[in-house]
């Protein structure tokens, strides 16, 4: 009788343990699946803030474009967009509409993404004022920070 309940306590413990490592795993790729969503939108949506502007309403733009990208991108991407864009883009009356052509998660885990995004921008100048179509791929890079995800890095492929 003894070595019964001996027997059966190692199969409850063996049991538990299988059961909490399952419901572990299943966790982690919830999370992950979450990642890979909530990193595909955010990273569509911060694409057209960054890249999306009017002439009239650049310096606003780059200030709500900033908010959602990581501390040493967003210093690279306001001394870009301020030094050299906004000012080309005010003496030129250049607008650009960007658009979300298709996403793709390349990479995700519950604090990091890696996204691929292809878009299209139509521009507009004073120079040329018919809009001026062209397409782009660019790789986004995410990180999950305060629960909100921001772009560490942009790269044009």
């Amino acid at each position: 009788m003894r070595h019964v309940a001996i027997g059966l306590s190692v199969a409850a413990l063996v049991f538990a343990v299988v059961v909490g490592w399952l419901a572990y795993g299943a966790r982690a790729d919830s999370a992950a699946e979450a990642a890979r969503t909530e990193a595909r939108v955010a990273a569509e949506e911060q694409a057209v803030a960054m890249l999306a502007y009017t002439h009239g309403e650049v310096d606003d733009q780059i200030a709500v474009a900033g908010e959602g990208l990581t501390g040493d991108f967003r210093d690279e991407y306001t001394n870009l967009m301020k030094n050299v864009i906004a000012p080309g883009a005010k003496e030129k009356a250049i607008s650009v509409q960007v658009s979300v052509q298709g996403s793709s998660v390349v990479s995700a885990d519950a604090d990091s993404a890696v996204t691929l995004l292809f878009l299209n921008q139509i521009t507009t100048s004073s120079e040329n004022p018919e809009a001026v179509s062209s397409g782009s791929r660019v790789r986004v890079e995410l990180e999950k920070h305060d629960g909100r995800w921001l772009v560490s890095r942009l790269t044009p492929i």
